[in-house]
């Protein structure tokens, strides 16, 4: 029996998507584990890390577990037991939102402001292992992004 082309496994998009964020996070576990973070956590902490660029101030500002949720795609089951960890390290602060006590909020700790600095190696250390040029990883962004677009 023959299977038809569009059947064959190097043909689906979807599994090379799947092995290249497999390869991805094989290449960052090394480089995180200095800095005791998770890939997950690392997102959680770049989210953290902009909020507090974006509000021009020294320490974080707070962001919602919903927001954060919304950002990265996670939901409130998965996010909830990574935001304990990050509490427990000393990472980030959880605390109800002043404004509305259903919200619970995050913040990063001086701690979590300083891990920054110890980051800043890891996006180019990671895109000199693509063979990509800048633009090329700017077309691929924007192409994948079309596709979550187009998807969603």
């Amino acid at each position: 029996m023959k299977v038809s082309d569009n059947l064959k496994l190097e043909k689906q998009l979807c599994f090379r998507l799947y092995s290249l964020s497999k390869l991805m996070n094989r290449l960052y576990s090394p480089i995180l584990q200095k800095l005791e973070l998770t890939y997950p956590q690392y997102l959680v902490m770049l989210v953290l890390w902009e909020s507090a660029e974006l509000c021009k101030s020294p320490s974080s500002q707070p962001i919602s577990v919903k927001q954060l949720g919304v950002k990265l795609d996670l939901d409130s089951g998965t996010l909830s037991p990574l935001l304990k960890r990050m509490e427990k390290q000393t990472l980030i602060n959880r605390h109800r939102s002043t404004v509305d006590e259903r919200s619970v909020e995050v913040s990063l700790t001086n701690k979590g402001l300083q891990l920054k600095e110890s980051a800043m190696h890891i996006p180019e250390k990671m895109f000199s292992v693509t063979g990509m040029t800048i633009d090329e990883l700017q077309s691929l962004n924007k192409q994948l992004d079309k596709i979550s677009g187009h998807m969603s």
